[in-house]
Order: structure tokens, then sequence, then C-alpha cells
């Protein structure tokens, strides 16, 4: 797990739209990194149109917002068309991205334990250094939060 003030490993992962992304490539601006249990659930749509409206804000302040779950790629170009997301989101089906910064948790849900993403977001630097992070996100205002974290240009 990446710790504050400290890189996260070299991460690359394939996208909705087909195309891999590398954390390096991003080096130079803000990146946001939110992880999410599963696309077009309630909690996840109200998340990922949180990050959507408030993204030209983000893109003001030179940062990058990326998405990521354990969903298919196919799964995540309709999810983001559905929505109309202007972000990547990464397809994590190896889980490489989720044990990396350490969001993969026992929960339970109606009485039942799993293994599952815990709701998580972490802000990294232009010089790739993680400098926030989020765990347990409850939604509502979350989005507003992390761009307020990230310094008007």
């Amino acid at each position: 797990m990446p710790e504050i003030g400290k890189k996260p490993p070299p991460l690359k992962g394939a996208t909705g739209d087909g195309h891999e992304l590398s954390l390096a490539s991003l080096k130079g601006q803000w990146v946001v990194v939110y992880f999410y249990p599963k696309d077009s659930t309630p909690g996840c749509t109200t998340e990922a149109k949180d990050f959507r409206d408030l993204y030209p804000s983000f893109r003001d302040r030179h940062a990058q917002v990326i998405g990521v779950s354990r969903d298919s790629q196919k799964s995540h170009a309709g999810f983001a068309a559905t929505q109309g997301l202007p972000f990547p989101l990464v397809s994590d089906a190896d889980e490489n991205w989720c044990r990396a910064f350490d969001v993969i948790h026992e929960k339970v849900l109606y009485g039942k334990r799993h293994m599952g993403i815990v709701r998580s977001t972490f802000l990294i630097d232009p010089d790739g250094k993680l400098v926030r992070e989020w765990r347990g996100v409850k939604v509502p205002g979350h989005a507003q939060t992390v761009l307020d974290a990230i310094p008007a240009r």
C-alpha cells in the first residue's frame, strides 16, 4: 500500500474505451484515483456523476480523475456512455490496482460476508506522490471534498 509522501507502484490498466492507462503517464498533473464497488449501482452511479459534474473544475486545477473497479472493460464502456463520464474507468479484474491501494476487504451485505472494494479515493500530486487518501467514503459531497484538496491554479 502506498504511504503518504511515497509514490504508488507503476500501475497500468485497460480502460473502458479500450486504451491502456498508466499512472506514470499522468506525471506532471494531479491525479484522483477513486475506487468504487460496481458499475451502474445507485451509490456508484451517484459518485461517478458527482465527479462528472465537477470534472471541468478538476481540469481547471490540472487534475485527472480515474475511476477503478473490478468490472469488465465492456461494463465500464456502457456505464461511461450511459452516464456521460468524461474520465477513464480502469478495469481491474485482476485486482492489481485494488491490492496496491489495499481497498479489498471483507464486507457484509444482507448478512453475507464477501470480499469487496471499500469505496476509497487517493490524491496523487504532480510529482507522482500520494498526498491524501479517503477510505470508507460516503458519497454525498465527497467529489467536492476531493476537489477542494487540490490547490487552485
